[in-house]
């Protein structure tokens, strides 16, 4: 195939299908507990940390944009979920102001930085896959190896703190710790996906592959089996897509998932109504015939 005779197609496909297995593998946590747009809020934390990184401008392979990123998102999500246990009535505005003060903070510090540009903010808010360098991939590879081996690794335990906080505490789960390592899994996701789909879709990604999969899968496993395959599959051939037709790669990649999500959701009603009439007609077999009359041996004497 000719996309696969360039370095950086090559790369970018690799990157794609990282993603793909990792974006979908928290975002089902999130949907469980109706977080759902807490990876757009660290989308626009971690565009804080892309700008410092640009203004540090350092040789080093550790202070680059994309590890930057992910330690300002890291320090964003723990404020989060610090705020939702202690913010209480005015939670809600001081993560207003976390988001865009994380927002504006990005942009003045690339507008500071000698190696900052417009172009180059527009590359981490939307997505450019073809510009994803060698660096780049090894920062990818190691932070989607920690996020998968948290998601699968304990995937019971946080599945029942998303299920039911209350009853997690009292089978002894630390639940706090738990959640705040949800909370840092989802900002170490959205630094890997930002340079696939940039930090303003990066939660699309991580939200409409599970929501799709939610329409016809009933079990945890089968929709985390489901989104997974569903977030490579639009990853993929987004990507491919996106360089025969000369295309945003993270709109194309956003716009298969949502197109993906309607198809599953047309698909759901009948599958529902079959599933109906299967279980009635399990009922109907399941019978059970009274007698018409008695005898004298059914009357019990004491």
């Amino acid at each position: 195939m000719e996309i696969l005779n360039y370095a950086f197609m090559q790369r970018a496909l690799i990157a794609a299908l990282i993603v793909g297995i990792t974006a979908p593998a928290i975002g089902i946590y999130l949907v469980q507990r109706r977080q759902s747009l807490m990876g757009d809020g660290i989308g626009h934390v971690a565009l804080t940390g892309v700008g410092l990184g640009f203004l540090i401008n350092s040789s080093s392979a550790w202070a680059g944009p994309v590890w930057i990123a992910t330690f300002v998102a890291i320090a964003g999500s723990v404020a989060m979920e610090l705020i939702r246990w202690y913010g209480k009535t005015r939670g809600d505005l001081a993560l207003a102001m976390l988001f865009y003060g994380g927002m504006a903070g990005g942009v003045m510090l690339m507008n500071l930085s000698d190696a900052g540009s417009n172009a180059n903010l527009s590359t981490y808010l939307f997505g450019s896959i073809t510009t994803v360098s060698a660096q780049d991939m090894t920062a990818i590879c190691v932070l989607a190896a920690l996020v998968l081996a948290i998601t699968v690794g304990l995937r019971r335990q946080l599945f029942a703190v998303c299920q039911d906080e209350e009853f997690a505490r009292v089978t002894g789960l630390p639940v706090r710790l738990l959640n705040l390592l949800i909370a840092v899994t989802a900002a170490v996701t959205v630094t890997v996906a930002m340079r696939v789909v940039g930090l303003l879709l990066v939660s699309a990604l991580m939200v409409i592959p599970v929501a799709a999969a939610q329409q016809i899968s009933r079990s945890f496993a089968v929709t985390f089996a489901l989104a997974v395959a569903i977030g490579v599959g639009v990853t993929l051939t987004g990507t491919a897509t996106s360089y025969y037709v000369d295309v945003p790669s993270g709109a194309t990649i956003v716009l298969f998932a949502i197109a993906v999500f309607i198809l599953f959701t047309l698909l759901a009603t009948p599958l529902a109504r079959k599933r109906a009439r299967a279980a009635a007609g399990g009922a109907d077999g399941c019978t059970l015939e009274v007698p018409g009359g008695r005898t004298p041996a059914d009357d019990v004497r004491v």
